[in-house]
């Protein structure tokens, strides 16, 4: 029971995995605070001089009613932040180490997976060979 564990634990995706989220709520404060200083003072600007932003209240004088495109806007640019991040420092040198790892065992990284049909016969061909057990 322990080894099943420690395979599944073992396994590149689940560790890759782990790493993302680790390393993406790390940079979550960073956009955060990148947002919170430089962003949301330009959206505000862009407002008036009232901190609230782009935005409106349907009713007036109800601040629950208030709609706030700013904040809108400013999670946008986060998701964009942490998406390009996690892309170009995460994903982006882990392909280009698989592409090197392939090339290296001489697999062609151009060259097309094998098709379902042919993983099938190759097992059935394998499996023939095998003298039958009883």
């Amino acid at each position: 029971m322990l080894e099943g564990f420690k395979n599944f634990i073992l396994r590149g995706n689940v560790i890759d995995l782990a790493v993302g989220v680790v390393i993406g709520a790390a940079f979550t404060a960073v956009v955060t605070a990148f947002s919170d200083n430089i962003i949301n003072p330009l959206i505000a600007s862009v407002g008036g001089a009232d901190y609230s932003g782009l935005g409106f209240h349907i009713i007036s004088g109800n601040d629950a009613t208030f709609l706030d495109f700013g904040a809108l806007i400013t999670a946008a640019i986060n998701f964009l932040l942490i998406a390009a991040v996690v892309y170009f420092v995460i994903v982006a040198p882990m392909n280009k180490l698989d592409e090197m790892q392939k090339h290296k065992r001489g697999i062609q990284p151009d060259a097309p997976a094998p098709t379902e049909t042919e993983l099938l016969t190759e097992i059935r061909d394998l499996l023939s060979e095998k003298p039958a057990q009883q």
